[in-house]
């Protein structure tokens, strides 16, 4: 079966940090087939393009910059999103796409993670 798991969200107070993985099962996405992403969809809003990790680079959404990284490990097959001096407007779920780089019908999205920032 075909899936990403995240795991690693939770309760933190702001300024902290931390790490968030993505594990997939059932496919490769080695050799940059897959561009890997993080979303998130804060409360009573749309779903945001957080991280990107592609075989051009990666990159980050502005609201982040400098305070999150993604990073990949391929022969793992596991995505991960390190995020520094959260903010409780960083609270949201947090989910793992595999976006296919030739077909959008081969895209896998796991089932999210909470993160919640507060004091």
């Amino acid at each position: 079966q075909v899936q990403l798991e995240e795991s690693g969200g939770g309760l933190v107070q702001p300024g902290g940090s931390l790490r968030l993985s993505c594990a997939a099962s059932g496919f490769s996405f080695n050799g940059y087939r897959y561009t890997m992403n993080w979303y998130r969809q804060a409360p009573g809003k749309g779903r945001e393009l957080v991280a990107t990790a592609a075989d051009g680079g990666t990159d980050v959404a502005d609201s982040v910059k400098g305070r999150f990284t993604i990073t990949r490990d391929d022969g793992k097959n596991l995505v991960y999103l390190h995020m520094k001096s959260l903010k409780p407007e960083d609270t949201a779920v947090y989910y793992c796409n595999a976006h296919h780089r030739y077909s959008s019908d081969l895209d896998v999205w796991g089932t999210g993670t909470l993160v919640t920032v507060s004091a």
